[in-house]
């Protein structure tokens, strides 16, 4: 029960969190899209991506490093613990020097000589890249410090730092407000200058906190180092196929069809972002648990924990997912105005693939605590890594953009597969449990689920009304029968307990 009220309580944090930086993010964004235009927009999203598609090693080693930190955590090994502590941080630095010299080389010829941007924005968008360049590798310094944060559980020092980030960046739009120069350029001198305090913040939280930080120092264990490089050699073949699907898609649309379709797509990449942080909170909160769970051998409150976490985390985010998706149009128009016009088809696509990605990362972490991921990288990548090549053989036929997005949905139901193929064996979890417990729990619930919104919305005139009436309709049904049907005894069990301790603090 210690166990299940710290999940709760961190889940609380991440959510209090969550609506904070959804708010601001939603509204930062309406400001930066016309302050910058649709067109500085795409360009500014763009390459800052090119930058991001070269730091797919820190994805690999961000994730490596949060396993590696919370399994020795788990071990209660201290003296273990401050040495990858160290030795992932000295990783950090060497891996942001490799990242300078490819972005300076590779990546600045890729900007100038392949992607589509006016020759008068050109210079603008140079300055744009290279100080997005040095924003990702302030984001690399800080990685281990946020991994070392995640692994503590200490979920309210991160929520902190996130809402201090948001904030952050919404000072930012109002001080591109402030001057006449550029504003490409300044947003990116003034986003560069946002992540710089974000890393100092990380550093400063973990040495007052944790007495693995105390001392910063770089430290080299072959070892160790082997161990982590081993590990992140095969997770980099699955951050290669995530990268493709987020930001080689991007080019290839930029190839095609120029910075207005960028802009849209990342119109619909934050919609997308900012309600999976619905279901990512929760899983956040749940990720350490799972991995601490495999180190002391409790394999079946482990596979609790990934049934709840799937679970729950696939139908919270329908319940937001489902308004958004019959109103998009109305909410797109309230939010920012005129958008291009492939946005609503790009958001309604890429809700319906965050879906199916919902249910991926309890697999990921699971199997990432056994250690044995060779198999399950190979595989998963290979489904992955085709989203690519087949999104360019259907724009070369002429396709329109629309079709890039239906390829990623189908290719992320194929990848799902594998992954249960492959990690419940691996974690000693039967395939009955997983179709029983998560697949058919998610299914008891969305089948009366569906027709109810669905009706609300047919029966409504379109406008704010109908907007809010879908909306609480829509959370209010989802957790009736999540509750209902969905939840198993000890789950419910959990809630009435939840719910009396909650209104006993408020009495009290």
């Amino acid at each position: 029960m210690e166990r299940s009220s710290r999940i709760a309580k961190n889940s609380m944090f991440l959510y209090i969190r969550m609506l904070f930086t959804l708010m601001i993010s939603l509204y930062t964004s309406r400001i930066v899209l016309q302050v910058l235009g649709v067109a500085d927009f795409g360009i500014y999203n763009v390459v800052a991506g090119i930058v991001i598609m070269l730091t797919f090693l820190n994805t690999s080693l961000a994730g490596v490093t949060q396993r590696f930190l919370t399994y020795e955590i788990g071990t209660g090994d201290f003296a273990r613990l401050v040495k990858t502590f160290h030795v992932s941080l000295s990783i950090h630095l060497l891996l942001g020097g490799l990242i300078l010299l490819l972005s300076e080389t590779i990546g600045l010829w890729f900007v100038c000589n392949k992607l589509v941007i006016a020759p008068d924005r050109m210079t603008a968008a140079l300055w744009v890249y290279h100080l997005s360049v040095l924003s990702s590798l302030f984001g690399i310094i800080s990685v281990p410090f946020g991994a070392l944060i995640i692994a503590k559980e200490r979920m309210g020092i991160l929520a902190t730092i996130s809402l201090v980030d948001v904030l952050l960046r919404l000072g930012v739009v109002f001080l591109l407000g402030l001057f006449s120069a550029d504003k490409l350029y300044l947003y990116g001198v003034f986003s560069c200058a946002a992540s710089l305090v974000i890393i100092f913040l990380y550093g400063y939280v973990s040495y007052r906190n944790f007495k693995e930080a105390h001392v910063l120092k770089l430290v080299w264990d072959r070892q160790l180092f082997r161990e982590m490089s081993v590990f992140a050699g095969w997770t980099v073949s699955g951050n290669l196929a995530v990268l493709g699907v987020t930001h080689g898609l991007n080019v290839l649309l930029n190839l095609y069809f120029g910075p207005a379709v960028n802009a849209a797509r990342a119109i619909a990449f934050q919609v997308q972002n900012a309600i999976n942080g619905f279901a990512g909170n929760f899983q956040t909160s749940l990720n350490p648990q799972i991995t601490k769970s495999y180190v002391i051998s409790d394999l079946n409150y482990m596979h609790k924990l990934i049934c709840s976490s799937s679970k729950i985390s696939f139908l919270l985010l329908m319940a937001i997912s489902v308004p958004l998706y019959l109103e998009a149009s109305f909410v797109l128009n309230l939010w920012l105005g005129p958008v291009p016009v492939q946005t609503i088809t790009f958001i309604r696509l890429t809700l319906l693939t965050g879906l199916i990605s919902t249910l991926s990362n309890p697999l990921v972490t699971a199997i990432h605590a056994t250690g044995r991921i060779k198999k399950f990288q190979f595989w998963e990548s290979i489904a992955l890594l085709m989203i690519l090549p087949v999104s360019y053989l259907f724009l070369r036929w002429g396709y329109p953009p629309e079709i890039v997005f239906v390829v990623h949905l189908a290719l992320a139901v194929l990848a799902q597969l594998i992954r249960v193929w492959i990690v419940a064996p691996a974690i000693q979890m039967s395939y009955k449990r997983y179709l029983n417990n998560i697949i058919g729990r998610i299914l008891v619930v969305v089948i009366p689920f569906l027709p109810c919104v669905f009706l609300v919305h047919q029966f409504m005139s379109p406008g704010w009304l109908r907007l809010l009436t879908v909306s609480v309709v829509s959370v209010l049904f989802m957790l009736v029968f999540l509750y209902l049907l969905g939840m198993e005894q000890i789950e419910k069990q959990f809630v009435k307990e939840s719910i009396k301790k909650w209104s006993f603090i408020k009495s009290n």
